[in-house]
C-alpha cells in the first residue's frame, strides 16, 4: 500500500482513513510539495484533536503522498497574505495529541516539515527521503519547535550544522543521527508504519499514555528526577488513577518536552 492509493480520486488536501485502529492523515497537495496552507493547518489540528477523543483510534500515522512528506508552511501564501499564525500550529497540535503519532516520511522533509516530523512520537522514512532545515536560507525563524526539538533529537552540533547551512542530509544519515528510527524501501514505508501503529493500538492504552507522558515530562531531566517521577506515577497507577498528571515542577506538552 502506498499513500497514493489512500488519496486516489480525492480532491481533499488532507485525506483521512482509519485502518485497524490506526488513523492515517495524508497530505495531498502535489502541486506544492504538500506545503501546508492555513486551511490545511487548521484541518490538521482539528483531525489530531478528533483522534485524541476517538476511542477507536489507538495510534496516528502522518504521511505525505506524491513523493513528498511536506515542505512545511506555505511560504508563498504567508508572504502574499500576511496574517497571524494559525494556532494551534502543527507542532503544538502534534505535541498535544493524546495518541502516539508516527511520521512516515517519503521524499523531502524540509523546514516546517522537519518540525512536523520532530513533533511526532517518532519517525520512519523511505530510503529516498531527504531532510533539511532551510529557515536561514529563506530568511525566517522556526516557529513550530525546531530550535528546541532538533538539538534534542540529533545533538546540538549536528542541529547547528543543519540549521546554519540549510544543507540536505539523506535517509542513511538521518538514521545514523537518530532523526528517524528506521529506513525502508518506498513501497514498504506505509505498510511498516501501519504495522507499528497496529502494535501500538493493540497495547494497553492507559499504559501507553502514562509511559509517553513520563518520557515527555522528564526528557533531559537528571536521572534521579526521572526515576522519582516514575516511582510517583506507579503509586498513582496502583491507586487506580485514570489520568496521568505531571509531577510537581514538571513540564509536559504532549509527547515532547519543549522547554
Amino acid at each position: 500500500m502506498r499513500a497514493e492509493e489512500i488519496v486516489a480520486g480525492s480532491a481533499d488536501e488532507v485525506v483521512v482513513a482509519t485502518i485497524d485502529g490506526v488513523r492515517l492523515i495524508v497530505f495531498n497537495r502535489p502541486d506544492a510539495r504538500n506545503a501546508l496552507s492555513r486551511a490545511m493547518r487548521r484541518r490538521f489540528a482539528a483531525l489530531l484533536a478528533e483522534a485524541s477523543e476517538d476511542p477507536l483510534v489507538g495510534c496516528v500515522v502522518v504521511t505525505g503522498a506524491h513523493g513528498a512528506f511536506t515542505a512545511g508552511s506555505d511560504i508563498r501564501e504567508s508572504r502574499a497574505q500576511p496574517g497571524p499564525m494559525v494556532r494551534p500550529h502543527p507542532g503544538e497540535a502534534l505535541r498535544a495529541c493524546a495518541r502516539p503519532v508516527i511520521a512516515a516520511i517519503d521524499g523531502p522533509c524540509v523546514t516546517g516539515g522537519l518540525e512536523v516530523a520532530l513533533s511526532c512520537s517518532f519517525a520512519i522514512a523511505s530510503d529516498r527521503s531527504t531532510f533539511a532545515d532551510t529557515h536561514a536560507k529563506i530568511g525566517i525563524l522556526p516557529a513550530w519547535g525546531q530550535s528546541a526539538l532538533l538539538p534534542r533529537a540529533i545533538g546540538v552540533a549536528r542541529a547547528r550544522q543543519m540549521m546554519m547551512t540549510g544543507a540536505f542530509v539523506d535517509a542513511a544519515t538521518a538514521l545514523a543521527w537518530g532523526l528517524v528510527n528506521e529506513v525502508t524501501a518506498p513501497e514498504a514505508l506505509l505498510p511498516r508504519a501501519l504495522d507499528l501503529g497496529r502494535a501500538i493500538a493493540g497495547c494497553d492504552r492507559r499504559s501507553i499514555d502514562w509511559q509517553m507522558r513520563l518520557i515527555a515530562d522528564h526528557q533531559g531531566a537528571p536521572l534521579a528526577e526521572a526515576l522519582a517521577a516514575e516511582a510517583a506515577a506507579v503509586v498513582r497507577w496502583r491507586a487506580g488513577e485514570t489520568h496521568y498528571a505531571p509531577a510537581p515542577g514538571g513540564a509536559m506538552n504532549g509527547h515532547q518536552r519543549t522547554e
